[in-house]
Parts: structure tokens; sequence; C-alpha cells
């Protein structure tokens, strides 16, 4: 271990104060690292030994650390996070590390890297994410500054692009629609190529299928220059540097070259194009012939087909266009009527709106004018007429509505027994014609049994007698059984009428508790009693009388009603009296007297 006296004050100050601070103060602190590896710049052994002071301090691991972590919460956002990016790729970029080296490039490295990507990730979905422009350029602004780090970092060290090409944070990266992003991306990869052209080799088959397949798919789903331009300078390089990668181009995507040449011709890199064709034609120069014959063939294929469809689009052109004449005019006729239609039913809602302040302001003079002829001793007959008229000419249309109502409910109904008379109609005449041929027809006697016949039916006759012979009764035993059936009926009826009376003694009682108690719910105080309301009590007769009273007054209310109170249930009140109710009253009567 280094000696802290030997140690650069700056980092050893730093990471005293990273130390002994609070979390949140950290990557701010880590932020002075950039001054204290610049100021070192002119010196290549003191730069040494400022990085080798900021690893042993574990400064560096700290960097890392916190690209792992929400960076939304740090102070100064993203943009710090890709700053101690920046700072841990310099840092790592040039140093040496004389004890247990095989950590620092087996473990630390590698999990710098994945951090880095991870943060990159990040950024890359907050950019798309993004709405406002300001947001986004911040954005990617950031996304660009680790994307650089992780290139400065692997450019030190040419073992980590292996391990950046087989991460899957770097195929995600890759994978996107987005252009900025991408051609960033496509950039890295491209120092990836340019740090070490054989790597491609040295991964996994599946991961250089994932990686071609996603360049072809850009070249094939976009028509991007940007995009197109980045695309086809990493197959050129990869096609340049390897055999086997341009062999797998030109038999895994047959379709590549006659993309290239149609869609991306002219675009502002034909250069790199034309170089890139040459090379997938060099290879596949022993089947171009076949090739050759095979586009031909598609050539005529395609040639006739369009034919075809030219021909068959112009046979219909003439039926297209008189159905396409015809809805239009359909359409355009329907939607006059509808106007039309609008126009008159507001012109004939102005108008009953017009007769009806009419009808109105004629019925308002005319009764002026009576009132001003009539006397005034005969106004308020004149008054009870008009009521009564009025009265009778609400009734008629209310009966007129409610008859047109169950007319139109008993519709289908009538239809039905309409439908049923008709069918019966006709079934009976059609029995009636059945009859009369039937009375037509000649006679024809039944047959007879023959003699065999006959004996058979005895004898079965008999055996069934013989099976189930009839039970006799003799006289003596029929009497006694009618004088028990006369003596339980006797008692039945005795019992019965025993009944009824006690039912009705119960009934009278339950009478008088009940008038009892509403002459004692309705018997004022003691301190206010008189004699007459003494002789209520004493006397059966006067309750009797009373409750007679209120039921006559209940139905002479009944009959002083309106007659808007008689028409029906759906124009009846909270205090109407119905007809059982009066009835009920009469019923509850006490009738005085004992048995």
């Amino acid at each position: 271990p280094m000696a802290a006296g030997r140690a650069d004050p700056r980092v050893l100050a730093l990471a005293q104060r990273v130390a002994e601070g609070a979390e949140q103060d950290a990557p701010t602190l880590l932020l002075q690292l950039k001054e204290i590896l610049s100021s070192a710049s002119l010196g290549h052994k003191e730069s040494k030994k400022l990085k080798q002071d900021i690893y042993h301090y574990d400064l560096v691991h700290y960097c890392a650390l916190l690209l792992r972590q929400d960076c939304s919460r740090l102070r100064g956002g993203w943009a710090t996070a890709a700053r101690l990016a920046e700072i841990l790729s310099h840092c790592c970029v040039g140093l040496e590390v004389k004890d247990d080296p095989e950590e620092f490039y087996q473990k630390f490295l590698p999990s710098a890297i994945d951090n880095m990507l991870i943060l990159g990730r990040r950024l890359q979905t907050r950019f798309i994410r993004a709405i406002k422009d300001e947001e986004k350029q911040e954005f990617l602004s950031c996304f660009q500054t680790v994307t650089d780090a992780i290139c400065w970092l692997f450019g030190g060290h040419i073992q980590l692009t292996e391990c950046v090409l087989q991460n899957d944070h770097f195929l995600q990266l890759l994978i996107t629609d987005d252009v900025e992003t991408a051609v960033t991306m496509m950039s890295v990869l491209h120092s990836i190529l340019g740090v070490n052209s054989s790597v491609l080799l040295q991964v996994d088959e599946e991961i250089l299928h994932s990686v071609l397949d996603e360049l072809v798919y850009k070249l094939s789903s976009t028509a991007n220059p940007v995009i197109g331009n980045a695309a086809t300078k990493l197959l050129l390089l990869m096609a340049k540097n390897c055999k086997q990668i341009l062999f797998l181009l030109a038999t895994r995507y047959q379709g590549l070259q006659v993309l290239l040449s149609k869609q991306w011709t002219g675009k502002g890199f034909d250069r790199d194009l034309s170089q890139l064709l040459d090379l997938l034609y060099l290879e596949q120069s022993d089947g171009k012939g076949e090739m050759q014959r095979q586009h031909q063939a598609a050539c005529i294929i395609q040639a006739m087909w369009k034919g075809y469809q030219t021909r068959k689009r112009l046979k219909k052109l003439p039926q297209a266009v008189t159905t396409l004449q015809r809805s239009f005019r359909a359409k355009r006729e329907q939607e006059l009527q509808h106007l039309e239609k609008q126009k008159e039913d507001e012109a004939l809602k102005l108008q009953m709106l017009l007769q009806r302040q009419r009808a109105m302001r004629l019925f308002h003079e005319r009764q002026l004018a009576l009132l001003e002829i009539i006397h005034a001793s005969q106004v308020d007959k004149h008054m009870q007429e008009m009521k009564v008229k009025s009265a009778l000419t609400i009734q008629r249309f209310w009966r007129g509505y409610t008859a047109r109502r169950n007319f139109h409910q008993q519709k289908q109904s009538l239809k039905e027994y309409k439908a049923a008379v008709i069918i019966q109609r006709a079934a009976c005449k059609f029995l009636e014609k059945q009859r009369r041929k039937r009375t037509l027809s000649l006679w024809k006697d039944p047959k007879g049994l023959t003699d065999e016949q006959r004996l058979a039916l005895q004898q079965k006759v008999d055996d069934y007698i013989k099976l189930h012979p009839a039970s006799q009764m003799s006289e003596e035993r029929s009497k006694e059984l009618h004088m028990q059936a006369q003596e339980k009926l006797a008692q039945f009826l005795l019992r019965n009428r025993l009944d009824q009376r006690a039912a009705q003694r119960r009934e009278t009682l339950l009478a008088q508790v009940n008038t009892d108690v509403e002459l004692l719910m309705n018997a004022p105080q003691l301190a206010e009693t008189t004699e007459k309301d003494l002789a209520v009590f004493m006397s059966r007769s006067i309750p009797v009388a009373t409750r007679a009273k209120e039921s006559h007054n209940a139905m002479l209310k009944y009959a002083r009603w309106p007659w808007w109170k008689k028409l029906g249930d759906e124009f009846e009140e909270d205090d109407v009296i119905p007809d059982d109710a009066l009835n009920a009253e009469l019923g509850n009567l006490f009738i005085g007297g004992r048995k």
C-alpha cells in the first residue's frame, strides 16, 4: 500500500471530505477530480501518480457506484452523472495497478462498462419520452458524453471491446427507432471496430447475427440518409476487415444487394455504397449468372402482373366511377332532403307558436269583452259556467287520450284476435266440407265377428271375472254404514254451528275493544273531563252514533270532492279516502247488546 505522506494532498483532502461529508454531497465533490486531473496533463508521470492515488482511496469505485443509482435525485441531475462517467473513464485510462491487477482488469473495468451502459440506457429512454426541445437536447448531450466516455475507456483497454459487444444493454441501445441515439450507437460500434477489427469474430455467433440483423433492418425500414450512411459505413468496415462477415452478408442477406442499389443510390454516400456493392458482387461472382436469370425472371413476372392489374383496373374504372357518382348524388340528395325537412319543421314550429299566441290573445280579448258586457252580479255565474266548460273540455281530451292509448296497447291483441277468427273460420269450412263428403259416401256395414273370435272374447271375459270377483255386501251392513255416516254428518254440522257462533262472538268483542281503545285515545284529560264525556263511556249507543257520524262525514267529504280527484290513480293525492276505507269504517262499528 502507498504511504499517506506520498499521496497528493488534493486527492487526500477530497477523499477525506467525501468520507466525512453527507451522501448527497458526494457527487458534487467528486466532480473536482476533473480539475485535479487536468492540472497534471503536462507531466505524464504526475498524471499516473494522481490516478494511482485516486484509485487507492477508492474514489474511482465511488464514481462507478454512483452511476447505478437514480441520477434524477443527484445534485445537477443527469448532467452530473454524465460528467462522473467522463471522469471515471479518464481515471481508468493510463492507470497502472501494481497491487492486485486482476481485480482491476477482470472485475472493476467490466463493472464500470456495465454501469456506463446502464446510464446510457436510462438517458436514451428519457430522451425518447421527453416532449420539450430543451429537455431532449439536454438528455442527448448527456447521452453523447456517456458514449464518448465508453469509447475513451475501451480505447485505453482494448480487451473491453468484447465486453461491450457481449453486454445486453449495448444491444438494447443499438436496437432503437430514434435517429439521434441510433447514429450515436453506430458511431460507438464504428469506434469498437476501429480499435479491435477482429472483435466480431471473438464474440458469440448469436450476438454477431443480432448486430448484422439490426443494421440490415435499419437499411430496409428507414429512408433517413443519416441512418443509411452510418449503417453502410459499418457494413463496409466489417466486410473489409473480415472475409467471414462478407460471406455471411452475401449468403444470409441475399436481397441486400438489390436493396442497397435501389433504395440508397444517390443519397450522398455513393462512394461507400459502391465499394460495398462491389465487395458483394465479387463474393457472389460464382452465382452471378443464376442471379441475373432470376432477376430477369422476376422482372418479367412483375411486368406481366403489373400489366394484368392495370388492365383489370381499367376495365373496372367506368363501373367504379358510375358507382361513386351514384353514391355521391344519393348522399347529396339525402343531405338536401334533411335540410329541407329541418326548415319545414322549424317553419311548422314557428307557425304553431304564432297560432297559439294568436289564439291566446283572441281568447283573452273575448274574455275581456264578455266581462264588459255581463252585469257584475252575473260574473260569478259566468265564471262558474266557464269552469264547467273547461272541465268538460279537459275531460273530453283526457278520455280521448286514454282511449287512444288503450287502443294502441290493445292493437296487437286485436290483430291476434282477428287472425284467430280467420283461422277458425277456415278450419270450420274445412271440417264442414269433410263432414259433407262423409255423409255423401255409401254406408258400409261393419264386419261381423266370426265364431272363433266370439269364443276367444268370451274366454277372456270369464278369465277376468275369475281373477277379479265382485265384492258383495249385505243389506244390514249397508244400513249400518248409512246410519254411521248420518251421525257423523250431524256431529259435524253441530260443531260447525258452535264454531261460527264463537267466531262471531270473538269478532264482536274485538270490535268493542277497538271502539273503546279509539275512544280512550281521543278522550280529553281528567282535568278537562265533562259529564258529556263521561256519558260516552257509560252508554253503548253514544259510541255507535259517534262512529256512524264520523263515517257519514267522511262519505260527504268524498262526495264533495272535485271531478279531477276522481279521474284515476294517477291523479290521486295523499289525503284521498278510497271506497274500501269508507266501507271499513262501518264494518268496525260495535253493536251494543249481550248474548
